[in-house]
């Protein structure tokens, strides 16, 4: 099957912070024997550069720390991604956890502080409504 996977979690170094936090080695060669993967990275997509501030999703907008409002790069990413989705017939996605664009189920809660609170990012949020099933980095078992 096709999956659509936040390239962070390939090691490619994305994250708002210019680094990467992927997968452990063994666990993602299992995934790669079974699946193929088509790396993403939404915010990239959306136009922001790496590095950049950290963001947080607040109701339905997406803020930097810096205050500046970013909402419409985080949307226009997860309809870029959701276009590659679609491209590549995948039939689900593996998010990066907490993230305001990737997170699924569980996200920071906009203060800053590393609070979580329920929610899913703008791109998971996206996937799920078009029929995408979403699976943060620590359910990547379930696709073994």
């Amino acid at each position: 099957m096709n999956i659509l996977i936040s390239g962070c979690l390939l090691a490619l170094s994305c994250r708002y912070d210019g680094e990467s936090k992927g997968l452990e080695k063994e666990l993602l060669e299992k995934l790669m024997e079974k699946h193929t993967l088509i790396p993403a990275c939404p915010e990239q997509l959306g136009g922001l550069p790496t590095p950049r501030n950290p963001s947080e999703r607040i109701g339905e907008k997406v803020m930097m720390d810096s205050g500046e409002d970013v909402t419409e790069q985080y949307r226009r990413g997860a309809e870029q991604a959701l276009h590659l989705a679609r491209l590549f017939g995948c039939q689900a996605a593996i998010l990066k956890e907490r993230s305001p664009s990737c997170g699924c189920g569980s996200i920071y809660d906009g203060s800053f502080s590393g609070a979580l609170r329920e929610g899913d990012g703008v791109t998971a949020e996206l996937f799920k409504k078009n029929g995408i099933p979403v699976y943060g980095e620590s359910r990547v078992s379930e696709l073994l």
